[in-house]
């Protein structure tokens, strides 16, 4: 017989107290507990199982036997190589992102690609005409993906059993709710045991399951922590609504790497992969214009180049402005101060402006030089030389420091037809030699500008 109790539950963390604390000891937020119902079953009974009871046995490592089991693919090169080859069976993965970001899209399109596999998705937000007509918008066949619009997680589990699909897709998981426990869809308590439940399952079946969740105002997945840690990969979807391009990264995952990215455009037809990012965020101009500037970044262990764009000018009010879209305006304001007091450059009473394109957020350090470089060229309204491309950190003495992968920059920069690349001097070991594009060290910023601009 079951037992119903009350208790408090963090809503940010999902720490569990007898009774309501004004701030949470866990993750130390206020006025976050909120009281829910919870049962539990006293006797065992409520506990599902997908497996003949008694089969789990203590066993020494060395004779558990390995059966080899292939990844299966999903049709997206992209997400297949963030996964680490595809997906693994009885894995469960977890995509958080902004609402209308594509994360829906991209599991319903990942569906609708491949038809040998019988995939069942289950929407607590969608009606089935609503996911019908995304569908044919996406297009794709849509013999082998069965939808299925329901929140009761004992009745997804039942009809999972009697269709033995071979992926589940549950969007999302703060609509589901169990019979288990009394309180609503999408609070600390349902959200931790449907997760559990759809691991069990996944893990007793060999079924893989792939579970949408939402986010916080803070960008960080609702629901307790445990979710992400009970999961076996954790992919965020990062972008801007505004732009076209999206990021895919992975924040964990056990059977590959975290490094992996994968980048998408958003398109009438759903999304479409970017085998070649630096081609699509960099604009061909017909001119030289001054304040652009190209920077090699790399994200995980993918190399791109990327468009700074700065644009300096005299501050009409008397406190001048700093703006940055896609880079922290913190290190804008170090930059800034870098090139006044070692290089002599006045900007304290210029309003500086600067974006990084295609929407992008980027952290490499690697771009600094190039942000410096393209905020000089607005202020003295200079173009840059074309064919140059820079791949170096700023130090707050003004020195050039190296960075990491510098081969792997100056091939992606010579893939593209660049003719010179800036780098630092102390990069001079791990920079490859090449006919197809001069490398040029510096160790301060004053001997790269004039490197830059001697001509």
């Amino acid at each position: 017989m079951s037992k119903i109790h009350k208790a408090y539950f963090c809503q940010g963390c999902g720490y569990e107290s007898a009774k309501w604390l004004g701030r949470c000891p866990s993750c130390g937020e206020w006025n976050t507990f909120v009281e829910e119902l919870v049962t539990k079953e006293s006797d065992g009974s409520g506990s599902l199982s997908f497996l003949p009871q008694g089969n789990a046995k203590p066993l020494p490592v060395d004779s558990i036997s390995i059966a080899p089991e292939p990844r299966m693919g999903l049709g997206s090169g992209e997400v297949d190589r963030i996964l680490g080859g595809g997906l693994v069976p009885g894995s469960m993965v977890l995509i958080g992102g902004e609402p209308g970001i594509g994360k829906s899209t991209l599991a319903l399109q990942l569906a609708l690609k491949n038809p040998l596999m019988k995939t069942l998705y289950v929407s607590g937000e969608e009606s089935a005409q609503q996911i019908k007509l995304r569908a044919d918008r996406l297009g794709g066949s849509g013999k082998a993906c069965y939808i299925l619009s329901e929140t009761v997680l004992e009745n997804i589990l039942a009809h999972a059993q009697e269709l033995k699909p071979n992926l589940i897709v549950i969007d999302s998981i703060q609509t589901l709710a169990s019979k288990r426990i009394e309180s609503s869809a999408g609070s600390i308590s349902q959200i931790r045991d449907c997760a559990a439940l759809l691991l069990k399952y996944a893990k007793e079946t060999g079924t893989p399951v792939f579970v949408i969740g939402h986010i916080t105002k803070d960008g960080v997945i609702a629901g307790p922590k445990v979710l992400e840690h009970i999961v076996d990969v954790v992919m965020q979807f990062e972008g801007d609504n505004q732009h076209i391009y999206r990021i895919l990264r992975s924040t964990k995952n056990r059977f590959g790497s975290t490094s992996e990215l994968g980048i998408f455009e958003m398109t009438g037809a759903g999304l479409r992969e970017v085998s070649n990012p630096s081609e699509m965020l960099i604009t061909h101009h017909q001119e030289p214009l001054s304040g652009i500037a190209i920077a090699s970044s790399v994200d995980g262990v993918r190399p791109f180049l990327i468009e700074i764009q700065a644009l300096v000018s005299t501050a009409v009010y008397g406190t001048p402005q700093r703006s940055t879209t896609g880079f922290d305006i913190r290190r804008l304001n170090m930059l800034l101060a870098v090139l006044e007091k070692r290089a002599g450059f006045r900007l304290a009473s210029k309003d500086v402006f600067l974006n990084i394109a295609g929407g992008l957020r980027v952290s490499d350090p690697a771009i600094d030089l190039a942000v410096a470089v393209a905020t000089l060229s607005s202020n003295f309204d200079l173009p840059i030389p074309a064919g140059c491309c820079f791949a170096a950190e700023v130090g707050l003495s003004g020195e050039v420091r190296p960075v990491a992968r510098v081969d792997q920059r100056i091939s992606e920069a010579e893939k593209l037809g660049f003719k010179k690349i800036f780098v630092s001097k102390y990069n001079q070991k791990g920079a490859k030699k090449s006919e197809g594009i001069e490398v040029v060290f510096a160790g301060k910023i004053e001997e790269m500008l004039q490197k830059l601009f001697k001509q």
